[in-house]
């Protein structure tokens, strides 16, 4: 077999299919509406979950290398998980516990308001070498850009280990039903030595970027009720406590409205090789990290450092209020003092704090001692803990470095990402001895969950030579 790559053939081999089959393929999986099971409680009886899947089991079959096993796994009640299993390059029979796993999802986060005109959600509109739409980015080709990378490794006789390529079907609701997969397929699976994942950001389109830390997710809805039923406001204000004000004080105990600084068991002790690596992504990034935001008329960052907006939004707590009920639309909005007031509330924790730990605090905070002693509850719904890489090990960095100036003619860069992935998590306690490679295409605008989300084309091909080329070097390696 060849070790040296064709740099051109592997560009053009890889274009090629992105442009004839993958944009095709992802076209047709963002027109299925397959929300989240936290979004869609109806998934199994709705059906786009097990469609989305089909399809990408189908382009799967039609561009399987020899030996490959594609397997849609079902576990009852669960949503489904796309299970591929490659044996290594020349060995089409044999089997190794050791592999490299490539990790996306399928599932989707819902809709969203405020689509420019002529796209939405589950319409793909290919626009200057962007296509847009609903879960193309995030994270729909992260199966065809993995199979892809290994097609162009055999395109070239290049050697890779065997390779196992799993979809999961809950992500963004904080994979619940991964845990059960992952159990019943450990001795399939076996341990991987590498582990690539396609669901994370970049910092820019101009360069590799891999991803060194993941912040974790407490999700909880905060309820207040003053009354059984709403009684008019000119009759009852003045008597009744607002259940809206009570909710503003409950969440003042958690966080200051003056500086958005959350309470003491939300925070971590930063790394100092995360935080050079912070310096080094806002001396890139520039005004870009928080100019790629859509901010209204005059509204400004909440720091004119980048280095501390970098670090605000990946190795430090922040609370976002999501959701809300209790509050009628404008149009329907009476005299009313309403009854109750339910905010659904997202914390994103920094790597390292105890996300079953910060529930608890924050639980305590919110509920002890109301307000005029209105009836208060705060259920958490998910609770997920943030990741932090192990040391890259000198093969991989060198990789990811030649990689980089090979496809995007620039040096590969480290940051850390606000989002949470809770399969780095989970591999990490059960392989303490992986090594990760964590990327992705969701660049400035790219807005995943939000509207206009959108796939960067050349970013996709440039990212899955990446990969092609970082898994050829752990090859190598394990030669």
């Amino acid at each position: 077999m060849n070790s040296a790559i064709n740099m051109e053939r592997l560009t053009r081999y890889i274009d090629t299919t992105w442009d004839e089959s993958i944009v095709p393929a992802l076209s047709e999986y963002i027109r299925i509406p397959n929300k989240s099971v936290h979004f869609d409680p109806q998934w199994e009886q709705h059906g786009h979950m097990l469609r989305a899947a089909e399809l990408m089991k189908q382009w799967c079959e039609e561009h399987a290398l020899p030996g490959m096993k594609i397997e849609i796994v079902r576990l009852p009640g669960l949503t489904p998980l796309l299970y591929i299993d490659v044996p290594a390059s020349g060995n089409p029979a044999g089997r190794s516990s050791d592999c490299v796993l490539l990790y996306g999802h399928m599932d989707k986060q819902p809709e969203f308001s405020g689509w420019a005109e002529g796209l939405e959600p589950w319409k793909p509109v290919l626009r200057d070498g962007r296509l847009y739409g609903r879960g193309g980015a995030d994270d729909g080709y992260a199966v065809f850009g993995s199979l892809l990378a290994l097609r162009a490794l055999a395109d070239q006789n290049i050697p890779y280990v065997r390779s196992v390529i799993l979809i999961e079907g809950s992500e963004e609701s904080g994979s619940p039903d991964l845990p059960a997969y992952i159990d019943a397929l450990a001795d399939r699976i076996g341990e991987p030595s590498l582990v690539v994942c396609l669901d994370a950001e970049c910092g820019n389109y101009d360069q590799f970027w891999c991803t060194t830390s993941l912040r974790g997710n407490l999700v909880g809805t905060l309820r207040v009720e003053v009354l059984t039923e709403g009684v008019h406001s000119g009759m009852a204000s003045g008597i009744v406590p607002s259940s809206f004000r009570i909710a503003r004080r409950l969440l003042e105990r958690i966080e200051s409205a003056e500086t958005g600084m959350l309470i003491d068991a939300l925070w971590t002790r930063i790394p100092e090789d995360r935080l050079q690596q912070a310096r080094a992504a806002a001396q890139t990034l520039g005004k870009g990290v928080h100019g790629k935001m859509p901010l209204a008329g005059h509204t400004r960052p909440m720091s004119d450092d980048i280095y501390e907006l970098l670090l605000n939004s990946t190795w430090r707590p922040t609370l976002s209020v999501t959701g809300a009920e209790g509050l009628p639309s404008l149009q329907n909005a009476g005299n009313v003092l309403r009854p109750y007031t339910s905010l659904k509330l997202s914390f994103r924790l920094p790597p390292g704090v105890d996300a079953k730990a910060a529930a608890k605090a924050v639980k305590q905070l919110l509920e002890s001692d109301p307000p005029y002693g209105a009836t208060v509850s705060f259920n958490v719904e998910s609770s997920e803990g943030g990741w932090n890489a192990p040391s890259t090990a000198p093969w991989l960095e060198a990789a990811i470095q030649s990689a980089s100036r090979a496809f995007f003619g620039r040096d590969a860069m480290y940051m850390g990402v606000g989002g949470t992935i809770p399969f780095m998590g989970m591999l990490s306690e059960k392989f303490p001895r992986t090594q990760f490679l964590i990327t992705g295409v969701l660049g400035p605008h790219s807005n995943a969950h939000g509207p206009n989300e959108f796939l960067d084309i050349a970013t996709g091909k440039r990212v899955t030579a990446c990969v092609a080329h970082v898994v050829a070097e752990h090859a190598k390696k394990k030669v």
